[in-house]
């Protein structure tokens, strides 16, 4: 069979899309990252197979599903008109909000603490060890409402009828827990909400009666939820804006938590290939990272990362390994 005939009559490519941590400059960098996707290769991400939120990232991942296309998503970053589609799905929640300012936290009491300490030592190998820290922190009194209002305003259902998969951590035990996988869902506002519940900062968020925080405790990532043969994905795309690329970082503030990152990046990434589930991560450049700053929720450097992170992923789409890497892209139905 001619590859022309072959490429008319392949099925669409089955695309993972994960979306990571990094709060304001975090969902900055994926409007950078996303509509360079869509400019260079054609690809809309909102057709991706499932796409999975977590904390900044369950924003952006909503924003898709809602139908946010990725120009408009950058168009919104940076403080520009968005397209009439974009206009009209965004008209009822307004211009980006800024957080509100942090109060003092509350204290955890001691039988709090030791009854975090004794389901810590009663399950120590169910959760990741720092998402233990859940029950141990002051917690936060930041409300999260400014979030779910927004969510609230882009979608009228209770879930996606894509796909939609937002990471989250229970507080009561530490255990990641996925809504929208497995049938497992809530409302779409308040889990939303829950992701991005950075402890001691924000106040946890009950969704049926327990209370979540931010997903990214257990990975900023947590691109391992894709590692599931029978999901049949043909490529996982992540973005992920609290690691960095390459091997030499400079020493500063910050460094240790993008470290972390990239290492707990590197071992999802290769336990996808082990799966035989080809993987293409997007993580800051140097140049990236300075631009970023050390203050991942500054909304002034939103408009100037997004920029940067379109021209960096736009450099490295046009990288001949990437461009290889990329196939299953040009699958997809433009």
């Amino acid at each position: 069979m001619p590859d022309a005939e072959r490429e008319i009559t392949s099925p669409p490519a089955r695309i993972g899309l994960v979306l990571g941590a990094g709060g304001v400059a975090g969902g900055a960098f994926h409007a950078g990252v996303l509509a360079a996707l869509a400019e260079s290769t054609g690809w809309d991400p909102r057709s991706a197979e499932v796409i999975v939120g977590t904390s900044a990232g369950s924003i952006v991942a909503m924003s898709l599903r809602a139908g946010l296309s990725a120009a408009d998503g950058l168009a919104r970053a940076q403080g520009r008109s968005m397209s009439a589609e974009g206009e009209a799905l965004l008209r009822t929640i307004g211009p980006i909000r800024r957080q509100p300012l942090k109060p003092a936290n509350h204290s955890r009491r001691p039988t709090q603490l030791v009854g975090a300490l004794a389901r810590a030592a009663a399950r120590p190998f169910t959760a990741a060890p720092w998402t233990l820290l859940t029950g141990l922190l002051p917690e936060g009194s930041v409300s999260t409402e400014f979030i779910s209002s927004a969510v609230a305003g882009m979608f009228s259902a209770e879930w996606s009828e894509e796909p939609l998969w937002i990471c989250t951590v229970r507080q009561s035990d530490g255990r990641r827990v996925v809504f929208g996988r497995d049938g497992r869902v809530g409302p779409l506002p308040d889990v939303v909400a829950a992701s991005c519940a950075i402890p001691a900062f924000f106040a946890p968020v009950l969704v049926d009666g327990e209370a979540y925080v931010d997903g990214g405790l257990h990975s900023p990532t947590n691109a391992d939820v894709l590692a599931d043969k029978s999901l049949g994905l043909d490529l996982v795309i992540i973005s992920s804006p609290m690691s960095a690329s390459g091997s030499r970082m400079k020493i500063g503030r910050g460094q240790p938590v993008r470290r972390w990152s990239s290492a707990l990046l590197d071992a999802e990434v290769l336990r996808l290939r082990r799966r035989g589930i080809p993987a293409l991560a997007f993580q800051p450049t140097e140049t990236d990272v300075t631009m970023m700053g050390t203050n991942a929720m500054d909304p002034t450097r939103r408009a100037a990362i997004a920029a940067q992170a379109r021209v960096s992923t736009l450099r490295r789409l046009a990288r001949a390994d990437t461009h290889l890497r990329l196939a299953a892209l040009r699958r997809q139905p433009v």
